[in-house]
């Protein structure tokens, strides 16, 4: 087949490979038939797959870092935006998303690159967070903390089972966000 496919969508694809198998599963040639073409173009974007490893995590700590700065840039409403991006990452799963989020974090358990680029995403995530809790009197170790649970409840009430709970989980977010914005 003689179709030309932008870098992006050779990344594009690869990434949905990340989130399906890891970053083990990502292959040149796996690639190309997926996308059903030739694995030639490939090499008109990518010097090898480890370019093209690069090159993920970059776009993805990128993109990471440039969707924290749009979603914390009103801190005139710190508390506002902070209930907001509760719900945003609670009320509204994004099972591709955190996917690609997970295995890009178990990627970075074996591959330095990868392990700098989750560090600079989380160093900015919790700089940002911090800042908004920083507006509301908290102290800067403080909004820090703060902002540091805000991520372990927002990743790791993704990775439970709602059925497990206790409670409903409508009502958990509630209690959560209040304690975390009071």
């Amino acid at each position: 087949m003689n179709v030309k496919l932008s870098r992006d969508q050779w990344i594009n694809e690869a990434f949905s490979v990340l989130a399906e198998a890891g970053v083990e599963g990502i292959k040149v040639e796996g690639l190309a038939k997926r996308l059903r073409v030739t694995k030639g173009g490939f090499y008109w974007h990518f010097r090898n797959r480890d370019d093209l490893l690069g090159q993920m995590l970059e776009q993805w700590c990128a993109r990471r870092i440039e969707i924290i700065h749009e979603q914390t840039r009103d801190e005139e409403h710190a508390a506002d935006t902070l209930k907001y991006l509760i719900r945003l990452y609670t009320d509204n799963t994004n099972p591709r998303g955190n996917a690609i989020e997970l295995a890009v974090r178990d990627w970075a358990r074996n591959d330095k690159r990868a392990a700098t680029a989750v560090e600079a995403v989380d160093r900015e995530r919790l700089e940002c967070v911090s800042s908004l809790f920083a507006k509301l009197d908290l102290s800067r170790d403080e909004a820090y903390s703060r902002a540091y649970l805000f991520y372990s409840f927002i990743f790791g009430q993704s990775l439970l089972n709602d059925r497990s709970c206790r409670l409903e989980p409508k009502k958990i977010k509630q209690y959560c966000t209040r304690f975390l914005i009071a």
